[in-house]
């Protein structure tokens, strides 16, 4: 082929092509170092995945883009969410009762704010209250808060190391 041939969609496998929502996290000497991702499936999983690749290794606003000599010791995490399904629950203690460590990813919306954690934010937060309330405050919301208007949904991931 032409050697400015560039691979589209349709020259991958058929669920390769199927629309999918990604996250892509990279790490740096187990540093974390960039993550982005979709939460709907709107495109190919390929172009999700390569597009927030990309975006985690230079669009990642906590971080500077990853340099060259980087790439060694990059570590890349691709995580292929399920479809996101509403929660319903009536109180916090409903939500934490009902939440599966190490399974759930978590997405909260109230208004404009938004905050996910996807399944392997577990491991770094096991208590299902430190969990929710660490994804409070990256929604922008209080610690103790709670209304009926939150809404909530929940996903699983499968994994690619």
């Amino acid at each position: 082929r032409d050697a400015r041939w560039q691979p589209g969609p349709a020259d991958f496998l058929t669920p390769l092509r199927e629309p999918r929502a990604s996250f892509v996290t990279l790490h740096v000497d187990r540093r974390l170092r960039g993550c982005i991702g979709t939460l709907e499936a709107r495109d190919p999983l390929i172009v999700d995945v390569a597009r927030n690749a990309w975006s985690a290794a230079s669009r990642d606003t906590r971080f500077p883009p990853v340099e060259v000599v980087e790439l060694r010791h990059l570590d890349i995490h691709i995580s292929v969410l399920s479809v996101p399904e509403p929660v319903t629950v009536g109180s916090e203690t409903e939500l934490l009762a009902m939440l599966r460590p190490g399974i759930d990813g978590l997405i909260l919306e109230e208004g404009y704010r938004r905050g996910t954690f996807l399944p392997s934010v577990w491991e770094q937060l096991p208590d299902p209250r430190e969990f929710l309330r660490h994804l409070k405050r990256k929604a922008g919301l209080p610690d103790n808060y709670w209304s009926d208007s939150l809404q909530i949904s929940r996903y699983t991931t499968e994994s690619i190391p």
